[in-house]
């Protein structure tokens, strides 16, 4: 089992698209309202008086959009500005990004991925639930946005859905070949969408493997991420590509995040509900950082036992969450 020191932190469970595998096609979601949301100052506290002494170094932002989040840059330059933050990261769908890029920059972010699940703008909308053909070009600009003021690695996120995107692999993969981005290919999970799942299935990532071997040949990368992703090469790409196999190569074994959700609640495991602790309500109650702290360790020794293909319901009396409010 790894050490456990990387903090997945959802800063809000809404978003500005309804992507296909995030959701049910129609699905109406409760969302958080505000006042159950962490505050910037409790997640801070959270950090600095449990998750830091316990030997948390690492750090993603995520949502839902984490761009939706009031004062996002405010927050991130808290963060970033600890002296135990080691790392810094920030999932997003890029579409808020380009005019804020430099400033999530100027405040300490230097690690950013962003979803881009097709170049072809019409499979585009039709993903993200949006028939409207506008939305491409704005996340593209923000890309190029990141790029231009320096996010390095700049990592785009690709959900490969059967039937869909799949038949893009290749194009997306020569993203990497002029450019030092770094395209992670996703297997489809059951998580957001277990109908469209049921219906259409994965692909493994052993099989984009071999696609892109046939064209260009494919080496393994001494370049590696902070997380599950094994990480190969166009031979001369200044770019790497990863492969995230959760559902074809379980790597529960090698995991070393947690999750801690918009309102408060910590979750040891994406895709298996069971352990979640609610540390928000614990902490307005007044009940001390270090009762939290012993109560996080517990939940870490027990991470160890979790296994997402044999999970059961979750924990008692808790939600069920969809990957778009679990941020991924």
């Amino acid at each position: 089992m790894n050490q456990v020191d990387y903090l997945r932190i959802s800063l809000i469970d809404r978003c500005n698209f309804r992507c296909l595998y995030c959701m049910p096609e129609g699905a109406e979601l409760q969302y958080i309202l505000k006042q159950q949301l962490l505050t910037d100052q409790e997640i801070i506290t959270l950090l600095q008086e449990v998750f830091i002494p316990l030997g948390f170094t690492r750090f993603r932002l995520t949502g839902g959009e984490p761009l939706l989040r009031p004062h996002v840059v405010d927050l991130v330059s808290k963060i970033a500005h600890l002296p135990q933050t080691q790392d810094l990261a920030m999932t997003t769908n890029g579409f808020l990004l380009a005019p804020i890029a430099q400033n999530l920059y100027d405040a300490g972010l230097r690690r950013i991925n962003i979803s881009l699940d097709s170049l072809d703008p019409d499979i585009f909308e039709q993903i993200i639930g949006n028939h409207g053909r506008k939305r491409w070009q704005q996340v593209w600009e923000g890309i190029q946005k990141a790029y231009e003021v320096g996010f390095d690695p700049l990592k785009l996120n690709v959900v490969v859905i059967p039937g869909v995107n799949d038949h893009e692999v290749l194009e997306l993969a020569a993203l990497t070949i002029n450019k030092n981005w770094h395209v992670r290919f996703i297997e489809f999970m059951p998580i957001g969408n277990g109908d469209l799942f049921g219906d259409r299935g994965w692909v493994s990532s052993a099989e984009l493997r071999d696609r892109i071997r046939q064209r260009w040949g494919l080496t393994e990368s001494a370049v590696r991420g902070n997380g599950p992703a094994d990480v190969f090469q166009i031979p001369g790409a200044k770019g790497t590509l990863g492969f995230i196999s959760q559902m074809s190569e379980c790597f529960c074994d090698r995991c070393n995040r947690v999750r801690l959700a918009a309102d408060g609640w910590l979750r040891p495991c994406l895709l298996n509900e069971t352990g979640q602790i609610d540390l928000k309500s614990s902490l307005r109650a007044g009940i001390s950082t270090f009762q939290l702290q012993e109560q996080v360790r517990n939940l870490l020794n027990f991470k160890s036992e979790i296994n997402f293909k044999q999970r059961d319901p979750g924990t008692l009396g808790t939600y069920t969450r969809t990957m778009s409010q679990i941020g991924g």
